[in-house]
């Protein structure tokens, strides 16, 4: 089997296994455990505060010691024995801690994915612009297929997600191990400081005002990243609360309709070397952030029916969003680190992507929701009002039902209903990355030069 063929199956199953339950996680955790709003940011927290050091940590294995190959199939092993423990567990607060087990595991294959494809591709005196974004479409074809197999089985709001999850992890654990052998560099020298021997070097990065000011970026877009898979499905699937909304086909299969995100990514994947070699690294990486701004902004005023043209036109946009940043990102340090710390430059990359940031993302906008963007209504007029009708409807009625409360003659509930504003959320996040858009247009300085693509070929 030739290399490119061999790296699809890791790019495929890589992201298979985070694509069966990251979308519908917020429905198992709302929907069938019950569980409060506020630890649910936790939830996604998890992956921040592993990836504030995991990446990093198993860059500078890769980079010093172990195979990155044999580190990246440890990884998936343990991973999908956790993911089998996740689905055993009855508690919110334990249940945060198991996936930061789990995420402890996942988090870091990303960047070793980039780094074991990076490294075959070159060992095969292939052209990384132009060879690596195919590859890293089957990741994506990856995730839609995970997200599909939770949607169309019934197992978006139960544990079963998890298990799916853990066999693909298990099968991707061992099938690493027959992936092309990338070596430790070992480049360090006899004489080498504690920092170097350590492989801590990675970290002077922060010391170059360019590539500070890149993972300072990096941190306010892999916030961003974090609000819509937080959120996303669960946006989708409060509709149903609305009677107007609630005999939609967008409420039964909203999974799949979000999955028209990845199969945007896709083709984005595949323009990505067009755009770096007509347009250099900063304006693409600009682009992702304007897209962003369009993602929040077209969810802020669709609705499953005659908003759902906008619904679909937010999911293809969030392939340019998430790809052209990320991917460009990953190229940009690529070729702007020397080849003795590759491995841990990538991960200190997903360290502020989907570490500083997606902590700060999930906590901040945890908050935020509860505190200024979640209404509670206290009587059947004041809630008709909202969900947008009268307040007799037996479906309005029924859904007051299921939270517990009953109704007094007078329209009163016996405890306030707590229902998300998502239009002012939406809002005010397509502010929060138009603010990010313009900074980064204003003080990232980098010249498109298009030697630079062509270097990254070899």
């Amino acid at each position: 089997m030739g290399i490119k063929n061999r790296l699809i199956i890791m790019s495929f199953l890589q992201f298979f296994v985070w694509g069966a339950w990251l979308i519908t996680i917020g429905n198992y955790w709302f929907g069938t455990k019950n569980w409060e709003g506020t630890q649910f940011g936790l939830v996604f927290g998890t992956m921040g505060i592993a990836s504030l050091f995991m990446p990093t940590l198993t860059g500078i294995i890769a980079d010093r010691w172990v195979n990155a190959e044999k580190l990246y199939g440890f990884l998936h092993i343990i991973y999908a024995l956790v993911l089998f423990g996740i689905a055993q567990v009855t508690t919110p607060d334990n249940f945060i801690y198991v996936m930061f087990a789990a995420m402890c595991c996942y988090m870091p294959t990303i960047a070793l994915s980039n780094s074991i494809s990076y490294t075959s591709l070159k060992l095969n005196d292939k052209n990384i612009v132009k060879d690596f974004p195919p590859i890293r479409v089957w990741g994506t074809i990856g995730f839609i297929a995970a997200m599909w197999i939770t949607n169309l089985s019934g197992s978006k709001a139960t544990e079963y997600q998890f298990y799916i999850a853990g066999v693909g992890a298990l099968i991707l654990g061992i099938y690493a191990f027959t992936l092309p052998k990338c070596k430790p560099q070992r480049l360090t020298k006899e004489d080498a400081t504690l920092t170097e021997t350590l492989g801590l070097e990675a970290f002077k990065l922060f010391g170059n005002y360019k590539m500070a000011l890149f993972f300072v970026f990096s941190m306010f877009l892999g916030g961003a990243l974090q609000l819509t898979n937080a959120y996303g499905d669960v946006f989708l699937d409060e509709f149903k609360h609305f009677p107007k909304y609630a005999d939609s086909f967008v409420i039964e299969y909203s999974t799949i309709i979000m999955s028209i995100s990845q199969v945007s990514e896709t083709l984005f994947i595949l323009a990505i070397p067009f755009f770096l070699r007509r347009f250099g690294i900063k304006q693409v990486m600009l682009i992702s952030m304007l897209a962003w701004v369009l993602r929040f902004g077209l969810f802020a005023f669709g609705d499953p029916v005659g908003g759902l043209w906008m619904i679909i036109m937010s999911c293809i946009v969030y392939g340019m969003a998430f790809d052209f940043f990320n991917i460009s990102g990953s190229l940009f340090v690529e070729s702007n680190t020397d080849s003795k710390i590759r491995s841990s430059a990538q991960g200190l990359f997903m360290m502020m992507t989907n570490g500083v940031g997606a902590v700060l993302g999930s906590l901040t906008s945890g908050w935020a929701i509860d505190r200024f963007f979640t209404k509670s209504f206290s009587n059947t007029s004041e809630l008709a009002g909202f969900l947008q009708t009268d307040a007799t409807n037996s479906k309005m009625l029924d859904f007051v039902k299921s939270q517990g409360n009953s109704v007094s003659t007078d329209g009163i509930f016996t405890n306030p209903i707590l229902m998300k504003d998502w239009h002012t959320i939406w809002l005010s996040f397509a502010a929060y990355a138009l603010v990010i858009a313009i900074a980064f247009a204003v003080l990232f300085k980098h010249k498109h030069d298009p030697k630079e693509i062509e270097n990254l070929s070899h």
